[in-house]
């Protein structure tokens, strides 16, 4: 697991990343840097990126409702990715088709939203990187392993369950919401977390997230633009 947050003004980071003020996400469009998206802002109100979508084969796993799927997803379309989703809840997600819009009537073809069974993915490529949204429940089934540069596959865990320890040790990012004890103590021994941080994960507000990485512990408050809420409504913990 390696970290893949970085705050605004520093300049070291693992993929091509853009930064901009919270105030400013709903100006976010197809033509920003492809490599990063915005996730929220630091406590303290710095503006925060992750690096989604790069040259490397990269796993990113949630855990947490589907409002912060969904959102991960639509901040991934608003830099030009391409989304496909694999879920038991197709129509949960339909919320993506009518963000991405219609192109002659029909969907747009930057979102597919599929059943939980293997099919043959778009290539991906620096101009038109790929989220692969995996969504199966809190053990969730490798169909569509990240394989290729520019592909990035998102774990959707509704809680954390004992099994799923090789899924979330196999991230190259986590992002948690708030967890009841039992789930906390869980997270505890799978990262080998302090008391402190399995405490932390307890008193999560509803918009707070905490990044996990190696070498990595950082919370973070979610950020929605007028759109998303439309769409998503109020920020929140569960789906």
């Amino acid at each position: 697991m390696s970290s893949r947050v970085r705050d605004a003004g520093q300049n070291a980071g693992v993929a091509p990343e853009f930064t901009v003020d919270p105030a400013m996400l709903d100006a976010i469009s197809p033509s920003g840097d492809r490599g990063g998206i915005v996730l929220g802002s630091g406590l303290k109100g710095e503006p925060l990126t992750i690096s989604a979508l790069r040259s490397t084969p990269t796993r990113i796993v949630l855990v947490g409702g589907l409002y912060l799927a969904r959102q991960v997803a639509m901040r991934a379309m608003a830099v030009g990715a391409w989304v496909v989703v694999a879920t038991g809840r197709p129509t949960e997600w339909q919320v993506l088709s009518r963000a991405a819009g219609s192109r002659d009537g029909r969907p747009s073809p930057l979102v597919q939203i599929r059943r939980l069974s293997p099919v043959e993915l778009p290539r991906p490529s620096e101009d038109a990187p790929l989220l692969v949204v995996t969504d199966g429940g809190p053990t969730p089934q490798d169909l569509f392993p990240p394989r290729s540069p520019w592909q990035t596959t998102v774990y959707v865990l509704p809680y954390l369950h004992p099994q799923a320890g090789v899924t979330a040790n196999a991230a190259d990012l986590v992002l948690m919401q708030r967890l009841p004890a039992g789930q906390a103590e869980l997270a505890g021994r799978i990262w080998n977390l302090p008391p402190q941080m399995m405490r932390q994960l307890t008193m999560l507000k509803d918009d707070q997230v905490v990044a996990l990485g190696r070498n990595l512990w950082r919370p973070l408050r979610l950020v929605t633009t007028g759109k998303e809420q439309q769409l998503l409504g109020p920020v929140r913990r569960g789906d």
